[in-house]
């Protein structure tokens, strides 16, 4: 056709970055390294990988040139640190899901990657690394939210990534959400299972095969654990094992009204008792659980609000987010200081240093999940207008006369919530429209800064017309 880019050079032109980072975007993956707190990972479901290694002063995109995007699980090599696994596709269930192409190794504190392998999981849950023997590694196969078979279950390694071992399979439906190892003993393994399947016109979210496995002879052989738990209509489980006694394991259990809830073993998983009802909001969302190192009674759920239990899941209070974005996927505890976390929710980074009573907003880090965007008639340089999953909708410059380029002041949040489509008064670039979630509609004003609802609603009215 006429207008086709086919036989139009594209040479000169190269993309640059323009923000915004003054929101984060969902954060599903924190690795920290363990003989240095200043130098750590972070996986986004949609934004790649992400490296600090001065606390989060400044972060670099290590991902990029790679053939996934999305993140679901990030390891680092307890006893070589310069070795960093990835597994690529989102760990998550929602309608909107990125898949990825397998796990990926760095050799060099992830300056240079290389494909593993395993590449059919499309999603990666988990990837845990034996602190005694750094060519064994085990990898949670999620499997496709979509489609049936491909890799799926656990898989493990002996020789650093070179071949791998399907040693749990359970069926063409039911992949591994999460897989733990035992501190002390890393002949014990968890795996957690979870069948699924979305449709257009449906999800299923669990059945008879979601459960708990343990292995205590290194994947040999797995037994279901059932004693005390859940066992036909069962959905999403998190695991942890408290760092404190690794005896004591934890799960949070979807599954019918009367059975859900948080679920507490002291014998390493042989037998359970439930503690509670609680479940996270949205299991399909949420539905991990981190132990606290230094108190055995003290559990974290992320969650809408994130969650905390100070008595082994009896009860449960919010752990604290002022001043912090909601939907937390991940959490990373101090082993050292209990005080000290880092939080990845769908608004980016969070770290804290007073046990989740204040946050400090990690504001560089350009991840947020754009659904729509569009451009003004504005003069000398056009605005760029987005609207972004749970991050609200903003527009910002697309160039600016200032020798700093454009910040994140330079953004203006323009209407609240999911943000989608924008559109601009054609004459007036100060008068802008902006959709949200639901058909939610506002008309803002730049200029004064009013933002007035203006979504039609259908009254009840049956008069003849």
């Amino acid at each position: 056709s006429a207008d086709s880019l086919k036989n139009i050079s594209l040479n000169g032109l190269k993309f640059r970055g323009i923000g915004p980072a003054v929101t984060g975007g969902r954060v599903t993956a924190i690795a920290v390294n363990p003989n240095n707190h200043s130098e750590y990972y972070i996986g986004s479901g949609h934004g790649n990988l992400w490296k600090t290694v001065n606390s989060g002063i400044t972060f670099s995109p290590i991902f990029d040139n790679q053939g996934a995007y999305s993140i679901g699980a990030v390891a680092i090599d307890p006893t070589n640190t310069n070795v960093v696994w990835v597994g690529t596709g989102e760990n998550n269930n929602q309608n909107n899901v990125i898949y990825g192409n397998g796990v990926y190794k760095s050799e060099d504190g992830g300056k240079h990657w290389k494909n593993m392998g395993i590449k059919n999981s499309e999603h990666i849950g988990g990837i845990v690394i034996d602190p005694n023997n750094s060519n064994i590694v085990y990898v949670a196969a999620y499997g496709s939210l979509r489609n049936k078979g491909g890799d799926r279950g656990i898989f493990k390694t002996t020789d650093g990534g070179k071949t791998w071992e399907n040693i749990l399979y359970i069926s063409e439906y039911t992949g591994c959400f999460e897989v733990h190892m035992d501190p002390r003993f890393s002949n014990i393994l968890y795996a957690v299972a979870h069948q699924r399947m979305r449709k257009l016109y449906t999800g299923v979210s669990g059945g008879p095969e979601s459960g708990i496995y343990r292995s205590t002879d290194s994947g040999k052989t797995w037994d279901k654990m059932t004693n005390g738990l859940p066992k036909e209509d069962v959905g999403r489980i998190g695991l942890a094992i408290s760092p404190v006694n690794p005896d004591v394991v934890y799960a949070i259990v979807e599954a019918t009204k009367k059975d859900k809830g948080f679920y507490k073993s002291t014998d390493r998983g042989v037998s359970w008792s439930k503690q509670s009802s609680y479940i996270s909001s949205y299991p399909f969302y949420f539905q991990k659980i981190f132990a606290d190192p230094i108190d055995v009674d003290k559990v974290y759920s992320v969650d809408v609000f994130m969650q905390v239990t100070n008595d082994g899941g009896k009860t449960w209070k919010r752990a604290g987010s002022k001043n912090k974005h909601v939907d937390d996927h991940y959490l990373w505890i101090d082993p050292g200081n209990n005080k000290h976390l880092i939080a990845g929710c769908d608004g980016g980074v969070y770290e804290s240093y007073d046990q989740a009573k204040n946050w400090n907003f990690k504001a560089n880090i350009p991840i947020a999940e754009i659904y729509k965007i569009t451009v003004d008639n504005a003069k000398p340089f056009y605005n760029v207008y987005i609207g972004t999953q749970d991050n609200n909708s903003l527009t910002g410059p697309s160039r600016t006369i200032s020798s700093g380029g454009i910040t994140n002041q330079d953004w203006l949040f323009t209407n609240g919530g999911d943000g989608f489509e924008t559109q601009v008064d054609w004459k007036d670039p100060n008068i802008i429209y902006a959709l949200s979630q639901n058909g939610g509609l506002v008309r803002f004003d730049k200029r004064s800064g009013e933002n007035l609802f203006i979504k039609p609603y259908e009254f009840a009215d049956t008069a003849y017309r």
